[in-house]
């Protein structure tokens, strides 16, 4: 959320904070560079006129559950693409890459700031945490249809199965291989959803102080 801090007393002295000095006719405003008037605030520690800090405070996305509903949905279809990838690539060359992990928790986090447009917080980062993983797991399952005789029947005798199978994989592998390369493999995939966790967090809201008047000195 926004943080508005007002101005304080004049008369209080303020012995914690900085203090800010307009000067009228000389300070100009850090984003449009215009004179700064009569009066003036702080956004980000910057000097701002009235007109910049109305954007600022406008330029916040609002959070809302469409939003949200648009940024799983975009999330998802992500996912599915970064999990389709990484089983056709392992299909068709043997090789598995870890670095696609990486690219996972971008592509999901990348596509859902952009159906929220900008809008994150705590939500999103666990949703995009759990996107991440899902994609990155459940590409076992293709790779295991692909290398059975019959996919057919495993598919409708062990659906569910198939589910464990592929979400508990990355442990699976660490398990039953005990090797270093499956060990990095896991740690790769929780940078990915670093990644993720880190994008997801959206546009950082603005630190608007203010307002204070050019006539004489103000505090923060």
């Amino acid at each position: 959320m926004l943080s508005f801090r007002p101005m304080p007393d004049a008369n209080t002295p303020q012995f914690n904070t900085a203090e800010y000095a307009g000067q009228p006719g000389t300070d100009r405003c850090h984003y449009c560079q215009q004179t700064i008037g009569a009066r003036y605030y702080r956004v980000n520690n910057r000097m701002a006129c009235p007109a910049c800090t109305e954007k600022a405070a406008l330029a916040v996305p609002q959070e809302s559950h469409a939003a949200f509903m648009r940024a799983m949905l975009f999330g998802a279809g992500a996912a599915i693409a970064g999990m389709a990838l990484y089983a056709v690539v392992e299909i068709a060359t043997g090789f598995i890459s870890s670095i696609f992990s990486l690219a996972a928790g971008w592509m999901v986090a990348k596509a859902m700031m952009a159906g929220s447009k900008g809008q994150g917080g705590r939500s999103y980062q666990i949703a995009a945490a759990l996107l991440t993983y899902a994609a990155i797991s459940l590409a076992a399952i293709p790779v295991f249809i692909f290398q059975y005789k019959s996919p057919g029947t495993l598919i409708t005798a062990h659906l569910g199965r198939l589910a464990v199978f592929g979400l508990t994989s990355p442990f699976l592998d660490l398990f039953m291989a005990r090797s270093p390369v499956a060990l990095i493999a896991l740690v790769i995939l929780f940078l990915g959803i670093r990644i993720a966790w880190k994008i997801a967090a959206g546009t950082r809201a603005s630190e608007i102080i203010g307002p204070f008047s050019t006539s004489r000195p103000a505090s923060a």
